[in-house]
């Protein structure tokens, strides 16, 4: 009875959000805290606690931010800590209600299929950080279940060389209540939206820890970038979550 009602409740309060949602995209004043506050709405109205260590925010502009890639949700989950726009798959555009809000927030869509086409996102993400944006960008290209991970792809940084704009790198890490690895909003393979969510709100708690790394100074070359970046994201877990990874890789969930 207490899960019934706990989905009710957090399925309701999403539903009321999500009108105000598209007024992200309006050009109003101290948008990114406006922003920042939408984010943490939706994120307890799905029962996902956040929290936020390491290093300060610094407040430059024109800064991309880096991080691995679990779920759907990493949007929300960022955008609560360092708000900007998005590169992001080009099905979620289709999607309802996350599409429309997609298009009125001009996410940078990508297409993984088709590699002609990546000069002109790299192209598109160089110009906003000159233009002073916060671009996000998850640079394994595509998501995996939060217990393994895949080499950061370097293309995506050759954006912030071109621009001349530092990278922010953030550690993100789901967990369950009694602070165990989580995969409850691991979104892979041929999960859908819709059982992601009842799979979320279904959940007792999941917490998402955030951790800052330093802010990483562009340099010349892509490959070095990548790698400085991916330490940094990694942190002392990399040989870990590399050995255990052969289980729980991209298109495997893992509910635990």
């Amino acid at each position: 009875m207490a899960v019934a009602l706990r989905v009710v409740v957090r399925t309701v309060l999403a539903v009321l959000l999500l009108p105000v949602l598209p007024l992200l995209a309006l050009p109003v004043p101290a948008r990114s805290h406006f922003q920042r506050g939408c984010c943490r709405l939706v994120l307890a109205s799905l029962g996902i606690r956040i929290t936020v260590s390491g290093g300060p925010i610094r407040n430059v502009p024109g800064v991309l931010v880096v991080s691995g890639h679990v779920s759907w949700v990493d949007i929300f989950v960022i955008g609560a800590v360092m708000p900007g726009s998005f590169v992001a798959k080009s099905e979620m555009v289709g999607w309802p209600g996350l599409g429309a809000l997609a298009r009125l927030m001009k996410v940078i869509p990508i297409d993984r299929g088709s590699l002609r086409r990546l000069p002109e996102v790299v192209g598109a993400v160089a110009d906003r950080l000159r233009a002073g944006r916060t671009v996000v960008a998850f640079p394994e290209g595509t998501t995996w279940c939060g217990l393994a991970f895949g080499p950061f792809r370097p293309a995506m940084f050759q954006a912030a060389i071109d621009a001349g704009r530092p990278v922010q790198p953030l550690r993100l890490s789901y967990h369950h209540r009694d602070g165990s690895r989580s995969t409850v909003a691991a979104y892979i393979g041929e999960d859908t939206l819709l059982s992601s969510l009842r799979r979320i709100v279904t959940a007792r708690r999941t917490v998402v820890h955030v951790r800052v790394e330093s802010l990483q100074l562009p340099g010349s070359d892509r490959r070095e970038l990548a790698a400085r970046c991916e330490a940094a994201v990694r942190g002392d877990t990399t040989p870990t979550l590399r050995a255990a990874g052969g289980g729980c890789g991209e298109g495997h969930v893992l509910v635990a």
